[in-house]
């Protein structure tokens, strides 16, 4: 409790400072600390992540619309959000001591997960083009297949989502870098979430790695 106390009042400041020096205090300094609040909880594997998540997918997808990266908004919109409140749901019953048991997968899934990933993307990134005005579709359409995999493995509870996670963060900082050269709106407080996401991420893989050893032991 002590520790989310820390972590809540840190996010915070920091997301009211960031706010304040890019002049993006109520959408950006909200998506800041939403996003940041959303991954640790999740690393701590609690239900408050959705929460927080649903919220943080509504407000970067109006970033996104304002930087005509229209992949993004359909995802955060319509897919995204509702994953939130679908994996708050499912959390309900696989909940020990209010942390959620986490699982793992074999080899052959991993490689069927990212086929997915890299399919969808290219095919979504097709039919993106289509639409005027549309920035980098074939990367912002991987990003969101990729973060759409993430999602779903981890209302499963599979610690391989920190993983595809890593990899989606990775394409969001190419993706926001552009968005901030190019003056974007809100892209600068969007690419401070990304490199936030990518920090927490890597601390999500070492912390339901350790979960897994856990339960083995246990087992």
């Amino acid at each position: 409790m002590k520790k989310d106390i820390i972590l809540i009042t840190i996010s915070a400041i920091v997301s009211v400072v960031s706010g304040l020096l890019t002049h993006d205090l109520l959408i950006g300094g909200l998506t800041l600390f939403t996003g940041l609040l959303c991954s640790y909880f999740a690393t701590e594997g609690k239900r408050v992540n959705y929460i927080l998540g649903f919220i943080n997918y509504l407000l970067m997808g109006y970033v996104a619309y304002k930087n005509h990266f229209f992949g993004t908004v359909i995802s955060y919109y319509l897919i995204f959000s509702p994953l939130q409140v679908i994996g708050f749901i499912m959390w309900r019953k696989k909940l020990v001591n209010k942390k959620v048991i986490v699982r793992t997968f074999t080899p052959k899934v991993s490689v069927l997960v990212t086929l997915i990933c890299i399919s969808g993307g290219f095919i979504t990134g097709y039919f993106l083009n289509f639409i005027p005005t549309v920035q980098l579709a074939f990367l912002d359409a991987t990003s969101q297949c990729i973060n759409f995999c993430g999602v779903v493995l981890m209302n499963l509870r599979y610690k391989e989502c920190w993983w595809v996670w890593l990899a989606n963060n990775i394409l969001d900082l190419f993706l926001w870098t552009f968005a901030v050269i190019n003056h974007g709106d809100g892209a600068i407080m969007l690419l401070l979430v990304s490199i936030g996401y990518t920090i927490i991420n890597i601390f999500g893989i070492i912390k339901w790695q350790k979960a897994i050893k856990k339960e083995r032991l246990n087992n």
